[in-house]
């Protein structure tokens, strides 16, 4: 699992951000303040940094000079409300490897990530990081992890999404799946089903289920998968 630090000086995008990339797969440590990201970042551990540049304390973009100054090799992306094309130059000029306007898509921002994590060589590329699920006992293996055994619908659930591994699966392909009726079905049924499937991963091996959540849309799995079924 990759180590990523959150500079984002707004409370609740900071919030949704944590979130999104705990679901994406990443441990997150977050700050609000260029001190707090000072004090906080551990260039053992963190292999990129998302920043953004307005700060209370001061200017990104005087970080970025700093880490790069030190010799920094961490990934920097800039996620930035400054989206002119020569806020976005200076940041690259100054040693960014991505800048994204906050309008941003979140797929986009995980897709930027993930082939900044391929770049940087993180672990999450190795091919002893796939995730196996298995029909017979049903059960899914994570990598480094405990096997864990599943119910039928955990099972149906996870094909539907491994199989298509890297692309967003529909709430409606999913549903039909579960052979249920689209229409009739209460989704409220499919949401608390992803938390628990969430919930049992983690409880029974530590790790984070790789699924994130596309808003009114439905799910994808965005690590390897190998589905044996």
């Amino acid at each position: 699992m990759l180590d990523v630090i959150l500079l984002e000086d707004e409370a609740v995008l900071r919030d949704e951000l944590c979130d999104f990339l705990s679901g994406c797969g990443y441990r997150v440590d977050a700050e609000s303040s260029l001190e707090g990201f000072r004090q906080r970042f551990d260039p053992a551990r963190h292999a990129i940094a998302l920043l953004d540049l307005g700060l209370p304390d001061g200017d990104g973009l005087s970080l970025i000079q700093e880490l790069r100054a030190r010799g920094e090799q961490l990934g920097i992306v800039v996620l930035s409300a400054r989206g002119s094309a020569r806020d976005r130059v200076s940041g690259l000029d100054i040693g960014a490897d991505h800048y994204l306007p906050k309008t941003s898509d979140l797929d986009e921002l995980a897709a930027t990530l993930s082939a900044l994590s391929r770049r940087l060589n993180a672990p999450n590329t190795s091919l002893a990081d796939t995730w196996v699920l298995k029909p017979g006992p049903r059960s899914l293996h994570p990598p480094g992890g405990p096997t864990i055994a599943l119910s039928e619908q955990d099972l149906t659930v996870l094909h539907e999404l491994m199989r298509h591994a890297g692309s967003i699966v529909s709430r409606r392909q999913i549903i039909q799946a579960l052979d249920e009726d689209f229409l009739s079905y209460d989704q409220r049924r499919l949401d608390t089903q992803m938390r628990r499937l969430r919930r049992k991963v983690d409880e029974c091996s530590g790790l984070t289920l790789p699924i994130n959540t596309a808003r009114n849309m439905g799910y994808r799995f965005h690590a390897k998968a190998l589905v044996s079924l």
